[in-house]
C-alpha cells in the first residue's frame, strides 16, 4: 500500500502530460512555410516566422554559445541537407538579460531556407523540427516547435475540406415533430440504464464464482454473531455492502477526469488498434486463467494491507473489509470487469455508461450481504461449494475466448485488414460454442474438474442451451437471407464486411456514400433529403440498428427510395491523403490535428452537432438546414419510421 501514492502520482502525470497535448500553442513565434519541389526527392522549404513586438531571436554566437536557429527532423528516411538564415534585418542591441552585452538578433521577422531530401520519396506530411532562443528586455526563452509539412502541397491548390456548417441549427430545426423528440437524452438515459443492468448481471454471475460465493455465509456470519445486538449487525452488514457498491463506482472516477478533458478520447482509446489488440491479448489470458491453467492475483502486499486494517471494527475497519473482498476476489472477478470495462469504452456512453455498469457489478455483489443479513434464515437454502463453482468458472473462460475475438475484429475493421470477415467470425463463435457444450456434457475436461459420475441437470440444461445457440449461428457462415442472425447483431462485423462478393459496401446496400461532400451532390442531383448516419466499425449499437431496424421492410424502402444516406465513420483510421490533413479550429478555440478519416467525421460530429456518441442520425435538405432534431440510438421501429416520415414531409413541404 505504500507504493500506491507513487503509482498515483505517476497517473496523475500522466494525466497532466496528456492533457497538455490538447492545449493552444503557447510558442512565442509563429511560423509559416512555403515550398518548393527541386527534383524527385529534394525540395526547398522557406520558413517565415513572425517575431510580437518587444521580442527578439537570436542569432548564433558561439562565443556566448547561442545556437539560434537549428532545423532538423525526427524521421530517418528524411535529412535536411542544408540551412540558410537570411541576415538582411539582422540588429546589433545590447541585452539587459545578458549584462548588457551586445548581440545579433532578428527582430518582427525572420526567414530561413531548408534543403530538405525525402528519401522514401513518400506524400504524407513530414515533421520539421525547429529551435531557437527568443527573448525580450527581462527574459530568456529557448523554444522548439514542430512543424508539419505537406511536401506536395500544390496537389491541393483545389481542395476545400468543410468541417462546420453554419446553417445547421441544432436549436431550431424546420420541424420539433411533435413528441418524437425521443432525441439523445432520452436515448442516452436509457442506454445508461441498459448498461447498468448488463453490470448488475455481471455482479450476480461473479457472485457464482468460488472467490466470492463462499465469502458469502462466512461474511454474513461475523457481522450477525460479532455485532452486540441484532439491529447493530444488521447495520454493519449493510455498510458493508454499501462500501463494496462504493469501491466499484470510485474505480469509474478516473475516467470522468480523461472524458472532461477531450469529449472524444474514450473514443478514441475504445477504437484504437493497439488497445483492441491489448483486449484481445487480455481476455484469452482472462479465459485461460477461467480454465485453471494458471490464477490471477494482485499483489499480495496489497490485499494484506487491506486485511490488516479491516480488524478494526468500526467503519473504516468495515470499508477495509469491503475492500478485501474486491482485492482477494480479482481472480474471478477480474475477468468479468475487464468485459465491463471494455465494453463500456467500446459503447457511446463513455465514462457514465462506465460508472453505471460499475454501479450495477458493485449492487449485485453488495445485495446478497445486506439481504442475508436481515434474514439469515436464507442462508441455510444456499447450495454447498463444490465443483459446480468449477464449472461456473470454465464457462466464462469459454464466453471471455468467444468475447476476445470482439476487440480483434474491431482492430481489423478499422484498419481495413480484411482478416476477420464476418462468416470468419461466426465460425469462430462457432467452434466455441460446440466446445462449450461438449464441456457442459462431459466430453471434455479441465484438470481442476471434479470427477462427476453424473452430470446435474443444470448443467445438461445450460449445455443444451448453448448447443442450440451454436446451431442457431450457422446460417451466419451462409450468403443467404438467414445470415442476418438479429440474436448476437452489433457483435459480429456488418453483413457487408464478407467473404463473398457484395454489390457494395453500403449498409444493406442503400444508396450511400461515406463523404459528405459527395453525398451533398448526389442529394442535389436527385432532390432527395439527406440521412446523416454517425456511425463507427467498432459500434454495437450502429450494428444494431442496421440489422434490425434498417433492415425492417417498412423503414428499408423508406432509405432505398426516398433519401441519400450518408455513413461518416468516426473510428475509420484510414490516413487522409497529405493535400486534404489540416489543422482544424474548433469553436472553442483549440486546434485540432485532422490526419484520418475519423478525424474529419468526429469533429464534423461534435461541431455540429454537439454530440460525439455512435449511432447519432440527423436529416438535412440540401440547403443543408437540419429537418427535425436528430435521434441516437431507437431500437423501436415504429418510432424510427415515424422520425424519418417527419423529415420526410418536411422536406416535401419545402420543396
Amino acid at each position: 500500500m505504500k507504493k500506491l501514492p507513487f503509482i498515483l502520482s505517476g497517473l496523475c502525470f500522466l494525466l497532466l502530460t496528456f492533457s497538455a497535448s490538447f492545449g493552444q500553442d503557447s510558442s512565442m513565434i509563429k511560423w509559416s512555410y512555403t515550398i518548393k519541389q527541386i527534383n524527385a526527392k529534394q525540395y526547398e522549404i522557406n520558413l517565415n516566422g513572425n517575431i510580437p513586438s518587444g521580442w527578439h531571436l537570436y542569432n548564433a554566437d558561439v562565443t556566448d554559445e547561442m545556437n539560434g536557429i537549428v532545423v532538423s527532423t525526427p524521421d530517418s528516411s528524411l535529412k535536411v541537407e542544408k540551412v540558410n538564415i537570411q541576415q538582411s534585418n539582422i540588429k546589433t542591441i545590447v541585452d539587459p538579460v545578458f549584462d548588457r552585452r551586445t548581440k545579433k538578433v532578428f527582430e518582427n521577422q525572420v526567414s530561413v531556407i531548408a534543403l530538405l531530401t525525402n528519401y522514401s520519396q513518400s506524400e504524407l506530411p513530414v515533421k520539421i523540427n525547429i529551435s531557437y532562443e527568443v527573448g525580450n528586455a527581462e527574459t530568456f526563452i529557448p523554444e522548439e516547435q514542430k512543424i508539419k509539412i505537406v511536401l506536395n502541397e500544390q496537389k491541393s491548390e483545389n481542395i476545400q475540406t468543410r468541417i462546420l456548417i453554419p446553417t445547421i441549427d441544432l436549436s431550431h430545426p424546420v420541424n420539433d415533430c411533435g413528441s418524437i423528440q425521443s432525441g439523445l437524452k432520452a436515448t442516452n438515459t436509457k442506454s445508461l440504464w441498459s448498461i447498468f443492468l448488463i453490470g448488475f448481471l455481471g455482479g450476480l454471475v461473479a457472485l457464482l464464482t468460488p472467490c466470492v460465493f463462499p465469502m458469502i455465509p462466512l461474511t454474513v456470519s461475523f457481522f450477525t454473531k460479532k455485532a452486540s445486538t441484532k439491529k447493530s449487525g444488521i447495520t454493519n452488514a449493510f455498510l458493508y455492502g454499501f462500501f463494496i457498491f462504493f469501491i466499484y463506482i470510485l474505480l469509474s472516477l478516473p475516467f470522468h477526469f480523461l472524458d472532461s478533458i477531450n469529449p472524444e478520447f474514450l473514443n478514441n482509446i475504445s477504437t484504437n488498434v493497439y488497445l483492441n489488440i491489448i483486449f484481445f491479448a487480455v481476455f484469452v489470458f482472462f479465459a485461460f486463467s477461467f480454465f485453471g491453467f494458471y490464477e490471477i492475483t494482485l499483489p499480495a502486499s496489497l490485499s494484506s494491507g487491506a486485511d490488516s486494517k479491516a480488524g478494526s471494527g468500526n467503519v473504516l475497519g468495515i470499508f477495509f473489509m469491503a475492500l478485501t473482498l474486491a482485492l482477494v476476489s480479482f481472480s474471478c472477478t477480474g475477468p468479468i470487469l475487464g468485459s465491463l470495462l471494455a465494453g463500456s469504452l467500446a459503447s457511446d456512453g463513455g465514462a457514465m455508461q462506465l460508472s453505471a455498469g460499475m454501479g450495477g457489478f458493485g449492487l449485485a455483489l453488495a445485495l446478497p450481504f445486506a439481504l442475508f443479513a436481515l434474514f439469515p434464515n436464507w442462508l441455510q437454502s444456499l447450495p454447498k461449494s463444490g465443483g459446480w463453482l468449477n464449472t461456473v468458472k470454465v464457462t466464462l473462460g469459454f464466453l471471455e475466448l468467444a468475447m476476445a475475438f470482439k476487440f480483434l475484429s474491431n482492430a481489423d475493421l478499422v484498419k481495413h485488414w480484411g482478416l476477420i470477415k464476418r462468416e470468419i467470425f461466426i465460425a469462430i463463435w462457432i467452434i466455441t460454442g460446440a466446445a462449450l457444450t461438449l464441456y457442459l456434457f462431459g466430453k471434455i475436461k479441465f484438470s481442476h474438474d471434479t470427477p462427476n459420475t453424473k452430470l446435474s441437470l443444470g448443467r445438461k440444461l445450460l449445455g443444451l442451451i448453448i448447443g442450440l445457440f451454436t446451431l442457431y449461428l450457422l446460417p451466419g457462415v451462409t450468403n443467404t437471407k438467414w445470415a442476418n442472425l438479429t440474436l448476437i447483431s452489433g457483435f459480429p462485423p456488418p453483413l457487408y464486411y464478407s467473404v463473398y462478393q457484395k454489390e457494395s459496401d453500403c449498409v444493406l446496400g442503400l444508396h450511400c456514400t461515406r463523404d459528405y461532400e459527395e453525398g451533398l451532390r448526389m442529394a442535389i442531383e436527385e432532390k432527395k433529403p439527406i440521412l446523416l448516419d454517425f456511425t463507427g466499425y467498432a459500434c454495437v449499437n450502429c450494428r444494431r440498428m442496421e440489422e434490425n431496424v434498417w433492415s425492417d421492410p417498412d423503414v428499408y424502402k423508406l432509405l432505398h427510395e426516398k433519401f441519400i444516406v450518408i455513413s461518416l465513420y468516426v473510428d475509420d483510421k484510414k490516413i487522409l491523403p497529405a493535400a486534404r490533413q489540416f489543422t482544424y479550429k474548433t469553436k472553442e478555440g483549440i486546434d485540432k490535428e485532422i490526419n484520418t478519416v475519423g478525424d474529419q467525421w468526429a469533429t464534423f460530429e461534435t461541431e455540429n452537432f454537439a454530440n460525439n456518441a455512435q449511432p447519432l442520425y440527423a436529416l438535412i435538405n440540401t440547403d443543408e438546414v437540419l429537418l427535425n432534431h436528430p435521434v441516437g440510438y431507437t431500437p423501436d421501429k415504429s418510432e424510427y419510421l415515424k422520425w424519418l416520415q417527419c423529415g420526410l414531409t418536411t422536406f416535401e413541404n419545402k420543396k
